[in-house]
């Protein structure tokens, strides 16, 4: 019997049965205190509709897939070296081409007229709201945590205190807070972003100048804090933020030069080209920033600290510009929420949104610009794909386990994200190779 355990085949479909298991629990019926094996017996003998293909027991299911994960796992262990050379030799002409500068504008100016064109190709008005309020705004917000996490290799949690400090500076200079506006007036939101925007730099700036000297684990755990400690006061503090009731009606911005005038509305589509806007500008600007000697010192600081103050590089310096030029897109990304929303509440601003930016960022790439803004819009195209037509069995709360799960797999199979940087790919080929140490390349520690 024990020679029986041992075999690897066994062993290796042992445990895609027990993964294909708790997956089968987790995604399974609640449980219930009138019938505690409810939840157990429905995740397994549940009868469901497939996709509308097929109905069976949820085992059937569930057993199928464990010997597809056997198979798959198998093959991968005898081919895998082949499959590996073989796409590496089909991939070899795409990379190529895509390296020459005219096609990769070529390519951008694509995109570009594809996202211009896009709300008038998608007619549904769920989707409208979708590519504003979850797409537009998170691939925003996960720019600007790249250079943070990705340039500068900080590791980030509280990220999404620069996102509430913009939205309610726009509360707060249109007049929609308990605190007076400042010189008692009620400004445009237009009037709105450059103040959010530099409230939000100075705000990484007090942050980053006593925390910046501690790394890794440390430094998350201190951004986590500073996170929470924003929600609580925005939650607590009534006379100042409105408390948990949130801010008064936030007016729409309203756009007067000369002869031109517009009024924003509820409509999300003027928001979303809104965004698209500011979103060119902040890629042009972090692209040239990483290409800049700013850029240079980041990459300086996240592969050996030690070694980049060594050579003249003032690491407390540019980490704290790095907090300061990433919470800025935060700071933007605030304002557009809180003027299409129409108000502010703290509810919005919690750690699990600091936890899915961070998702976005290491799914698409690290480091990598354009593998940032891919990232980010496939996983929240999925997430408003299963919130707007959920299939069967799939319930809301599970959302962050899926999210939990993808960010071990990716750690795990593909460090370097999706779409990886150069530099990135370069220092998780040389970490491997036992050059350098994996906790540099992934938060920027140093021994």
């Amino acid at each position: 019997m024990r020679a029986f355990f041992r075999n690897p085949f066994v062993r290796r479909f042992s445990l895609c049965f027990l993964v294909v298991e708790l997956v089968a629990l987790m995604t399974g019926p609640p449980g219930s205190t009138q019938a505690p094996t409810a939840g157990f017996r429905g995740s397994f003998f549940e009868a469901s509709s497939f996709y509308g293909l097929f109905r069976t027991q949820r085992w059937v299911v569930f057993f199928a897939l464990a010997i597809i994960m056997f198979l798959v796992w198998s093959g991968w262990l005898n081919k895998g070296a082949s499959i590996r050379s073989t796409a590496t030799k089909a991939l070899a002409v795409p990379r190529a081409v895509t390296q020459r500068r005219p096609v990769r504008w070529s390519l951008i100016g694509v995109a570009l007229i594809v996202a211009l064109l896009l709300p008038r190709i998608v007619n549904d008005a769920f989707w409208h709201s979708a590519m504003t309020e979850q797409i537009g705004v998170f691939v925003l917000l996960a720019t600007g945590l790249n250079v943070v996490v990705g340039f500068a290799g900080l590791l980030d949690l509280g990220y999404v205190a620069f996102y509430a400090i913009g939205a309610y500076t726009t509360a707060w200079m249109t007049g929609s807070l308990p605190t007076p506006a400042p010189f008692h007036g009620h400004f445009d939101p237009f009037v709105a972003i450059p103040v959010a925007i530099v409230i939000v730099m100075v705000a990484g700036i007090l942050l980053g100048a006593p925390t910046l000297r501690l790394r890794g684990d440390y430094l998350a755990i201190v951004t986590l804090g500073f996170g929470e400690i924003v929600t609580i006061f925005a939650n607590n503090l009534y006379g100042i933020t409105g408390g948990s009731q949130g801010s008064g009606p936030i007016p729409h911005p309203v756009l007067h030069i000369g002869p031109l005038h517009y009024v924003w509305s509820l409509k999300p589509v003027p928001y979303y080209y809104l965004l698209l806007v500011f979103l060119v500008i902040f890629l042009v600007a972090f692209s040239l920033l990483e290409h800049s000697r700013i850029g240079r010192a980041w990459t300086a600081i996240r592969e050996d600290e030690v070694a980049a103050e060594s050579v003249g590089i003032n690491p407390l310096k540019y980490k704290v510009m790095a907090f300061a030029i990433g919470a800025s897109t935060a700071g933007f990304a605030g304002v557009v929420t809180a003027s299409q929303s129409n108000n502010v509440f703290p509810s919005s601003f919690t750690l699990q949104s600091s936890i899915n930016i961070l998702v976005l960022v290491i799914f698409g790439g690290m480091g990598s610009i354009f593998g940032v803004v891919v990232g980010a819009i496939i996983i929240q195209v999925a997430y408003s794909y299963l919130l707007h037509t959920p299939p069967q069995g799939y319930q809301s709360a599970d959302l962050y386990m899926y999210l939990g799960a993808l960010l071990v797999v990716m750690m795990i199979f593909r460090p370097s994200g999706l779409i990886p940087s150069r530099r990135r790919k370069r220092e998780i080929v040389l970490s491997e190779a036992g050059e350098g140490h994996m906790d540099e390349v992934l938060t920027g520690d140093t021994p």
